[in-house]
Order: C-alpha cells, then sequence, then structure tokens
C-alpha cells in the first residue's frame, strides 16, 4: 500500500453507470442469507413460501422509495449522510454514517470469516483457527488493496464475483425445472407467528442503502441511482421467490447438514452439486464483503468532505482516484478486528446501525421536501410507514446489540466533536 499520494485538491471520477451501481445493491442485498433463508421460510409458512417473500418484497418497498426519491436530489457521495445532514443538521448526519461504518468493520471481519469457513469444507485446512484467521487477515488486505487501484477495477472485480455467486444458483434453478420433481402445490398457511415472519422478511432485504454512498463516483446518479433501488429490488424478490420455489420442488432430505440449497443440490444432482452450492456460498460472500469495502470506507470519506471527520479521510490518491486513506483505514481495522476474539459482540450492532440509518432517511424525506416547499403527501405517507417500519424492526433488538450499539454511538460522538473543533480552527486561521 506503499506509493500512496494523497490529494485533497482532486475528486474520484464519474466512472460507475447503471450496471455497477445494480452489483452494489444487489451484493449489499444476497450475502449468505439466501442459502439458509429457503429452508426457514419453507418451515414457517410451507409451500407459500415464494409468494410470501413476494409479499416481503412489497412491504419493504416504502423504504427503498424513500431512498430513491431522496437520492435523486444528491450528486455527492455520502447518501444518508447527506440526507441527515441536510433535514437535521451535521451531527445527524454524521449518526447517519458513523455507526455503519464502525460496525461495517467488524461485519467484513465477521463475513470473511464465515466465508472461510464454507471454503473449509473443500479445503481442511481452514479448519485449523489459526489458519483461518491467516486466510481472512489476507483476503481483506487483497480486497483493500484491489480497491486501492481504482473504482473501474472493483467494479469488474465485483462483477466477477457476482457471476461466481448467480451461476451456480441457476444451475440448481435449472435443475428443479427439468428435473424430475413436482412442485407442490400453494397453500394458504396459519400465520401463527407473523412477527417473526414479518422480522425474516425485513432481514432477507437489508443492505440495499449501500449503492446510494458513492453517488460522487456515479455519471448520472440522480437519474440512475433511483431505478437501480427499485429495479434491483424487484430482481432480488423475485429471484428469492425462484430459489426458495426451487429448493421446495427438489425437496431436499431433512438432514441435509451443509446448508439449505447445498443439501437441493445433493439430490438434484449428485455430491458435486453440493460442492458447487459451497464453493457459491462462499463466494456470494466474499461478493458481499468485496462490495462493502468499495461502500463503506466512501461513508468516511462523505462524512470527512462535510467536516464530520478529519481531513484525512477526505485525501483522494493522486495516482489511481480513490479514497485511499479511508480505504486503507477501513481494511486495516477490518483485518485487526479479524484476529480479536472479542468481535462478534460488537456484530450484534451492526443491524441497529442500519436501522439507525434507514430512521434517520425516512424521516428526513418529508422535512427536506417542505423546506423546498414542495411537500408530497403520498411522500410523507410512505415515509412514515418506512420509519415505523425500523423503529419497530429496532424494537426487537437484544440488549447485547443496543448495549454496542450506545458504545459506538458514544465513540462517534467524540470523534465527531474532535473533527468539528479541528475544523472550526482551521476556519479561523484562514480567517485571520
Amino acid at each position: 500500500m506503499a506509493g500512496i499520494e494523497p490529494s485533497t485538491t482532486s475528486a474520484p471520477p464519474r466512472t460507475v453507470g447503471f450496471w455497477g451501481s445494480s452489483l452494489f445493491q444487489l451484493n449489499g442485498m444476497i450475502g449468505s442469507g439466501i442459502f439458509a433463508l429457503p429452508a426457514v421460510l419453507f418451515a414457517a409458512v410451507g409451500s407459500f413460501a415464494p409468494v410470501m417473500i413476494l409479499i416481503g418484497g412489497i412491504i419493504f418497498l416504502p423504504l427503498i422509495l424513500v431512498f430513491a426519491w431522496l437520492s435523486a436530489r444528491f450528486d455527492e457521495t455520502g447518501g444518508p449522510i447527506l440526507y441527515g445532514k441536510t433535514a437535521f443538521g451535521s451531527f445527524v448526519g454524521f449518526q447517519a454514517g458513523w455507526g455503519r461504518y464502525a460496525s461495517g468493520m467488524v461485519a467484513m471481519a465477521a463475513n470473511t470469516h464465515v466465508m472461510v469457513a464454507y471454503f473449509a469444507a473443500i479445503f481442511p485446512a481452514l479448519e485449523d483457527v489459526t489458519v483461518a484467521t491467516i486466510v481472512v487477515v489476507i483476503t481483506i488486505l487483497v480486497f483493500t488493496a484491489i480497491n486501492l487501484f481504482s473504482m473501474r477495477q472493483s467494479v469488474n472485480t465485483l462483477g466477477g464475483l457476482t457471476a461466481l455467486k448467480l451461476v451456480p444458483l441457476g444451475v440448481l434453478v435449472l435443475a428443479a425445472v427439468f428435473g424430475n420433481f413436482t412442485s407442490p402445490a400453494i397453500v394458504l398457511p396459519q400465520f401463527s407467528e407473523v412477527e417473526s415472519i414479518v422480522l425474516l422478511l425485513f432481514y432477507a432485504f437489508i443492505g440495499f442503502e449501500g449503492v446510494t454512498v458513492p453517488a460522487g463516483e456515479v455519471r448520472d446518479p440522480k437519474r440512475d441511482i433511483p431505478r437501480v433501488l427499485v429495479t434491483v429490488l424487484a430482481g432480488v424478490t423475485i429471484l428469492y421467490a425462484i430459489i426458495i420455489w426451487a429448493y421446495q420442488t427438489i425437496a431436499p432430505a431433512p438432514d441435509a447438514d451443509v446448508s439449505a440449497l447445498a443439501g437441493a443440490a445433493d439430490v438434484a444432482l449428485g455430491e458435486w452439486g453440493a460442492l458447487m452450492i459451497v464453493l457459491c456460498a462462499g463466494f456470494s460472500i466474499a461478493a458481499n464483503s468485496f462490495g462493502g469495502l468499495i461502500i463503506v470506507p466512501r461513508m468516511a470519506y462523505g462524512m470527512a468532505q462535510q467536516n464530520m471527520l478529519p481531513a484525512w479521510f477526505a485525501k483522494i490518491s493522486d495516482r489511481h482516484k480513490t479514497p485511499a486513506n479511508s480505504i486503507v483505514f477501513y481494511g486495516i481495522f477490518s483485518a485487526a478486528f479479524a484476529v480479536w476474539d472479542g468481535f462478534i459482540a460488537l456484530a450484534a450492532a451492526s443491524t441497529l446501525c442500519r436501522l439507525l440509518t434507514y430512521a434517520i432517511t425516512a424521516a428526513a424525506l418529508p422535512v427536506i421536501e417542505k423546506r423546498e416547499g414542495a411537500l408530497n403527501a403520498l411522500h410523507a405517507v410512505v415515509a412514515v410507514l418506512a420509519f415505523i417500519a425500523a423503529a419497530w424492526i429496532a424494537s426487537h433488538a437484544n440488549m447485547e446489540a443496543w448495549q454496542m450499539f450506545g458504545v459506538l454511538l458514544v465513540a462517534g460522538t467524540a470523534l465527531y466533536f474532535i473533527a468539528r473543533r479541528g475544523s472550526d480552527g482551521e476556519t479561523a486561521q484562514t480567517a485571520s
């Protein structure tokens, strides 16, 4: 990572189009969950599961629309940070991004450990804790190095990882379509635990918001990002429904012990099919982690641009035109978390940090529109629904998650005021 010559006088070029932005959202939403969701949802609602996931996409739509309407107003890097700042001031804008940034480093470490655990089924040496940890650290540092070169290179790498996870899923669906299987008739279930089902559906779709963050590197963000948000939600919803349909059509043995989809692939295609899905799961998590390494460092870059973090985070590499300092900081601390046994406790706060981002964004939309003198009644209703959904989900978090969330909030608040004091001092010096 030597040779970086940071500069604050330049800005990253706008190289990302519609499809590149789509990769950000797709991989933010689809990680490891898709490999367990079919069995869990099928157990909850039976053959109604594919229809239920379609309903879930509709339930999630208000939150997506809020982000889409707001993203059509901004073309700088930051996403929710800018939305919160514009509506409520810098401190709230900072809180919309800080928790997600801090917990993202922990999530990167946790997810990469899960990825290596999947690959251990093929490479037994990875079952050794020390070896696995070394591989996790190396993987994070390699991902970090790739991200330093250029946004274009990062998007191309993410596209390759996305193909490695989608193609095997497509093979499994084809096996269900052309194999000697009978799809069960759809039967309306008895919803004895509606609350748990709604929670399950919500968690299946979170992670979409990252697409709004690197708007400063998107060629036409006000046009493309709103379209991506709605289009990818529809695509991911349909993909989930098709995968769940394939799973329940193949009807794998109940004792499949690798994952739900690996069990289905073993029934339909044999051992090589199960192996294919295990590899697919590993690459899916890799793509999710790599996408996070593109998105989350740019949250720090956006906060530094808005004087919410030290200016050091906003420096751009003259050579590669990437926010190099922010990327290196994020990668190194993610690798450090990977070797700390206690990082799992912090991971519990990750979802709460996302929900805070969602709640601030939902509240920001009507405030910004009212200030502009163009308050839209439909937008206001949708924003209220999105805010209520985020608050309701947050109310189900356990005490450990709230405690860790509080730690992140306090640490971030201290960092914010340190950054503001430094910014005010620089302004005073310039004025004198």
